[in-house]
C-alpha cells in the first residue's frame, strides 16, 4: 500500500450519457463523502419522485446477466455499475456519493477512460481516517463448468491473473496478469472497451439488452471480423476489458482487497459468487490497516496516485 489513509474526491463532478442496455439517458453527479461512508448510489427519478440510497456492496447485487445491477427490496436499482466501480477502485477512491437519475450508469465509450477523466477533473484527497482493507487469509473458489474464480492470500495489494478462451479467432485465448495500482489501471486497463457479437444482437434486443449498443461504445465482432473501423486499442483488449469488469465487481467487497484473484472465463456472476463465498467463511478473511505513510489531508495528485488496493477478474 502506498497510502494508508482513506480518500474522497475534492470536488463534485458530473457525467452524462445513456445506458448501453436501456438506451435511457443517464446523468451521474459524484459528490465528496466523509470517511467510512464508502461508495453509495443515490438513485433519483423513481416513480412518485422517490429517491433511494443503494450501497455499492456485493450483498446489494440483484442481477449479473451481462452487467452488474445493484438494487433494494423496494425495486430501486442501478445497472451497469462495473466500469465506474472499477475506476473508483483503480484510482483508490474510498468514499463518494453517486447521484444517478436513471436506471443505468452511462456506458460512455464502453471503457473506464471517461470516468478516469472525471475523477481527474474532481481531484482526489486523502482524509485523516486510516484505510481498512480486506485481507484474504484462506483460499476460496467458485466454479461454473470449466470457468472458475478464486481468491487467495497475498502479502500486499491485489494481483490479477485472468484468462479467456473463445472459439472466435479474433479473440482466441488471451491471458493477462498484473499487480494493480493506479498507474497500471490507467495505462493497461482503463481504455479497454466492452465487446459483443453481431450475431447476438437481435436475441439481446428481444431480452431487453444492448438497446443502446453501437460502434461508439462497443467492439463489435461479425464472424471473425472486427467491425470497428479504428480496430483495437490493445492487441488483447478483450481480456483487458474482462479484467476491468472484474475490478469493478470485486470493488463491491466494500473495502480494498489484499489478495490474489485468478479466473478462467470470468463473468459478473462468478465475480460476485467468489465474494459471497469469501464472506460466507469468516475464517477466510480479516480486516487490517496497512502502515500509514501519507500525511492526513494531503492532496493526492491524480497522476501520482498509486494504490495497490483492489484486484479483480472478469466475465
Amino acid at each position: 500500500m502506498k497510502l494508508g489513509y482513506q480518500t474522497t474526491i475534492r470536488d463534485r463532478v458530473s457525467i452524462s450519457g445513456f445506458g448501453v442496455h436501456s438506451n435511457a439517458p443517464a446523468s451521474l453527479v459524484l459528490h465528496p463523502a466523509d470517511a467510512n461512508s464508502g461508495v453509495v448510489f443515490l438513485r433519483s427519478g423513481l416513480p412518485g419522485g422517490r429517491e433511494r440510497l443503494i450501497e455499492a456492496n456485493w450483498s446489494k447485487v440483484s442481477q449479473t446477466q451481462l452487467c452488474t445491477v445493484l438494487g433494494d427490496p423496494t425495486g430501486a436499482s442501478i445497472a451497469t455499475v462495473e466500469h465506474l466501480m472499477a475506476t473508483l477502485a483503480g484510482l483508490g477512491v474510498d468514499n463518494v456519493m453517486i447521484e444517478v437519475d436513471g436506471p443505468e450508469a452511462p456506458i460512455m465509450d464502453g471503457s473506464a477512460a471517461p470516468f478516469v477523466a472525471a475523477i481527474d477533473e474532481a481531484g482526489v484527497v486523502a482524509l485523516s481516517t486510516p484505510r481498512r482493507c480486506l485481507k484474504v487469509v484462506k483460499p476460496v473458489r467458485v466454479e461454473r463448468g470449466a470457468a472458475y474464480a478464486e481468491l487467495r492470500p497475498a502479502e500486499r495489494g491485489l494481483s490479477l491473473d485472468i484468462e479467456i478462451d473463445f472459439s472466435v479467432r479474433a479473440i482466441g485465448r488471451q491471458r493477462k496478469t498484473i499487480d494493480l495500482d493506479a498507474a497500471t489501471f490507467r495505462s493497461e486497463i482503463a481504455r479497454a472497451r466492452t465487446f459483443g457479437f453481431v450475431s447476438d444482437v437481435e436475441r439481446l434486443w428481444k431480452m431487453g439488452f444492448a438497446l443502446g449498443s453501437s460502434l461508439e461504445n462497443s467492439i463489435a465482432l461479425d464472424g471473425e471480423r472486427i467491425v470497428n473501423p479504428e480496430g483495437l486499442r490493445y492487441a488483447d483488449e478483450f481480456v483487458r476489458h474482462k479484467m476491468l469488469d472484474s475490478i469493478g465487481d470485486l470493488a463491491l467487497a466494500g473495502a480494498p482487497i489484499i489478495g490474489a484473484f485468478k479466473s478462467y472465463m470470468p463473468g459478473h456472476a462468478l465475480n460476485v459468487r467468489v465474494l459471497e463465498a469469501l464472506f460466507a467463511d469468516r475464517s477466510a478473511y480479516e480486516f487490517v490497516e496497512p502502515a500509514r505513510r501519507q500525511p492526513a489531508h494531503a492532496h493526492v495528485g491524480s497522476g501520482a496516485l498509486a494504490l495497490a488496493t483492489y484486484a479483480a477478474e472478469v466475465d
